[in-house]
């Protein structure tokens, strides 16, 4: 690409936090009117390379070089001022404003030293009809319309901050597909009038119908920048995970569990159960002591199927048979009363208390299933945390140690600790391999295959293939939001997984 035709240009940019290196030595070119999508698994770098680029955290080295000359960007309003505006996953906006004071609020047009009403209003007006195609009644709140307005309204304000450079982080992750083609309809306007866009997404169709250009980071690292029409999706797929498709047809899963018999009697079976702008319809059962994989990349649908599992977000389609029973839709409380355990994908959020002990964290769940009236004795909770540390390996020198003093494998531990304590009859474990060490996967994958032994049925769901291979009995594949496969038995292999995910299964 020639020079003259790029306007960004991020040069070996290095950001570290406390013992983690964010982005190490990253580049990054945007050419003008190219629509240049950003791809990598969690943890790669993107949000990080995004908010050093948006001002909201600083380089620890590196160059930005805007239109030739080089900036430093410091907060984001330095951003905005070198005319680059961003529109985040969520709408970021003020629901109880009109459209037109959402759109100009800060820049309200002024006469008399008050807000010129009339010219706010047909200015926003304006802006929606002719950059984004969108008539509406820009006097109504925000609130009355729905999220695909919501998020051409939050579009339009960043165009109209920008002077050439729009980040869209995630915009369609809350949308459905004709929503979607919307929203590219009107990048690809952007595009034609010379705007340069960074667009971030998981959706793979999504990528290649609307990207020129796709730079891929993994763990931290730039791995290459590539044109879109030249690279296949399993290509694009390799990269992201780090091995090519060659190389994983050599894989040796002498680890994989064949042995286990399972009764086919179901636990849980769904009907077109779903929730709009999350997962689309499907229909799954899971039989009783079966290790049953879901497997995609990030953002394809795998959590949110677990979450409607365990009523974490509630569906609006469908229904979920539990033990025969038949619902529209169910709440952690009641999943947790039916035998549901969930060790959640972000255990620092949504899994561990931090500021309490590990005992404390270990007797949460059986607590809650007891409730608040029958309280569990401290020297019950002690017997209980006490079995669990030591069946699981709990490196701790007390078990009134805070949680949050714990590395990430032992926290791992604490939260399935908390659900075996249960006695689960379904243990939901999203990504429990996550951010901890070899040893300790190892431990947690055996475990899976002990408990699975026992009769505990498990839904797994984890973005390292092997540990798909070797744990289940069966896979579902996810891609952009639908179950697109089916794997049993000796065809649960990584080059089966990765090519039904490029679309070639």
């Amino acid at each position: 690409m020639e020079d003259n035709n790029v306007v960004l240009k991020m040069e070996n940019i290095c950001k570290t936090f406390p013992g983690v290196n964010a982005l190490s030595s990253v580049n990054f070119q945007l050419a003008k009117g190219e629509i240049h999508t950003l791809m990598g698994e969690n943890g790669a770098g993107k949000s990080t390379l995004i908010k050093v680029l948006t001002g909201v955290y600083k380089i620890d080295k590196g160059k930005i070089i805007l239109n030739g000359k080089e900036i430093f960007i410091s907060s984001t309003r330095d951003a905005q001022e070198h005319g680059i505006s961003t529109v985040y996953q969520e709408v970021n906006l003020c629901f109880n404003l009109t459209v037109a004071e959402n759109i100009y609020i800060g820049r309200e047009p002024m006469k008399n030293k008050s807000i010129n009403w009339n010219e706010m209003n047909k200015n926003a007006t304006k802006l929606l009809e002719d950059r984004l195609n969108l008539k509406i009644d820009v006097k109504k709140t925000l609130s009355t319309y729905s999220v695909a307005i919501q998020q051409m309204v939050a579009i339009a304000r960043a165009v109209d901050i920008s002077r050439g450079i729009l980040i869209l982080d995630e915009p369609t992750s809350s949308l459905d597909a004709n929503e979607a083609k919307q929203l590219f309809v009107v990048m690809k306007k952007l595009k034609s009038e010379g705007m340069s866009i960074l667009f971030v997404t998981h959706f793979l169709d999504q990528v290649y119908e609307i990207s020129d250009r796709i730079t891929v980071l993994r763990n931290g690292e730039f791995v290459g920048t590539y044109e879109a029409k030249n690279l296949t999706r399993i290509d694009l797929i390799s990269k992201m995970i780090g091995k090519d498709i060659g190389e994983v047809e050599k894989l040796n899963n002498t680890f994989k569990n064949t042995t286990r018999k399972l009764s086919g009697e179901k636990l849980i079976e769904t009907h077109q159960f779903g929730k709009k702008g999350t997962i689309e319809p499907f229909d799954i059962d899971i039989r009783k002591g079966e290790v049953l994989g879901l497997a995609g990349l990030l953002g394809s649908g795998r959590s949110e199927i677990a979450r409607l599992i365990f009523g974490i977000d509630k569906s609006d389609h469908g229904t979920i048979e539990i033990k025969k029973k038949k619902y529209s839709y169910i709440y952690p409380k009641k999943a947790i009363l039916d035998g549901f355990g969930f060790c959640p994908e972000d255990r620092k959020v949504e899994g561990i208390v931090g500021q309490l002990t590990i005992r404390e964290n270990i007797i949460l769940a059986i607590q809650s299933r007891r409730g608040i009236i029958k309280y569990l004795s401290i020297k019950k909770q002690q017997e209980i945390a006490k079995k669990y540390i030591d069946l699981l390996s709990i490196k701790t020198p007390s078990m009134e140690q805070r949680i949050d003093n714990l590395s990430g494998g032992n926290q791992q531990k604490v939260i399935l600790a908390r659900w075996l304590a249960t006695d689960p009859q379904l243990l939901i474990l999203d990504e429990p391999t996550r951010g901890i060490d070899v040893g300790a996967k190892y431990e947690i994958e055996k475990l899976i295959a002990k408990l699975a032994s026992e009769g505990v049925t498990i839904l797994f769901i984890s973005s390292e293939l092997q540990e798909i291979v070797r744990s289940c009995d069966r896979v579902l594949v996810l891609r952009d939001r639908k179950i697109i496969k089916e794997l049993i038995g000796e065809d649960i292999q990584e080059k089966n997984i990765m090519q039904a995910i490029a679309g070639r299964g």
